[in-house]
């Protein structure tokens, strides 16, 4: 089909952009149970057959112990599925819910919880990457949160380097459109698995920025293409960050350690 094409395409795009992936890789690919993460398991599949296996796969889903998680799901699909996988269990929906307060939504606690365990798992087995779902929307999303609500000019890379140096995360969905995904789901039937967690708590900045930029897209369609772009045509000179940029004498900071 040609919209599988177009979303494999994506996909090497970023794969020739930031090299991802490269011969003697162990990834460790992070399965949620939810659109996103199995149309990325797919694709990367397809990659690796393309690049002759010349890279290992291993699949990773944690269950967080959230109530009426069904814990059958992935096992059958995975097992169907013929990958490795390893599925821990780590309570830490009790931890995240002993630990909120009245006013703080579940995502941050949760996210900063999963990634930790997530790391710990690929260090102990030898995984030097770690495969995240995150598509266009969710880059576009961080982007203007970081905006709106967080004062910095920062989004979603397609690969960086943890802060203790010893693995690389890679998001090989960054230039895919959410729809696209959405309607490879359905063609493939993945068994979703949803996290009520999020959905459904009220007022989530990110719901809305979400229906911002749809709004967007309605009135001016190709927005997020063209933002997406944006995001890849820096000009350090026409901001205001004296770290990235020598103002007095108008040239690049060569002290910036994260340029």
């Amino acid at each position: 089909m040609a919209f599988v094409r177009a979303l494999r395409r994506k996909v090497w795009q970023v794969q020739e952009e930031f090299e991802l992936v490269e011969a003697g890789d162990k990834v460790l690919v992070c399965l949620s149970g939810g659109k996103d993460s199995y149309t990325m398991l797919d694709m990367l599949m397809n990659m690796r057959r393309a690049m002759n296996d010349s890279f290992e796969i291993e699949v990773f889903h944690l269950d967080q112990k959230q109530p009426g998680y069904p814990a059958h799901i992935l096992p059958n699909y995975l097992k169907e599925y013929g990958q490795p996988f390893k599925i821990m269990e780590r309570n830490t929906y009790r931890v995240v819910m002993d630990k909120l307060k009245p006013e703080q939504t579940m995502c941050s606690l949760c996210s900063r919880l999963r990634r930790g365990t997530i790391y710990e798992y690929a260090r102990q087995t030898g995984a030097n990457k770690i495969a995240l779902g995150h598509h266009r929307e969710d880059v576009l999303e961080t982007f203007f949160l970081n905006i709106f609500f967080g004062g910095k000019l920062e989004a979603m890379p397609a690969r960086f380097l943890n802060d203790e140096e010893d693995l690389t995360v890679i998001r090989p969905l960054v230039y895919c459109p959410e729809e696209m995904i959405v309607k490879y789901a359905a063609l493939r039937e993945f068994p979703i698995i949803p996290c009520n967690l999020c959905g459904s708590q009220p007022n989530l900045q990110r719901s809305i920025i979400k229906e911002m930029m749809k709004n967007w897209e309605v009135d001016y369609p190709d927005r997020k293409e063209i933002i997406l772009t944006s995001l890849k045509n820096i000009h350090a000179s026409h901001l205001l960050d004296t770290s990235l940029y020598d103002f007095k004498n108008c040239s690049i900071a060569m002290d910036n350690s994260d340029s």
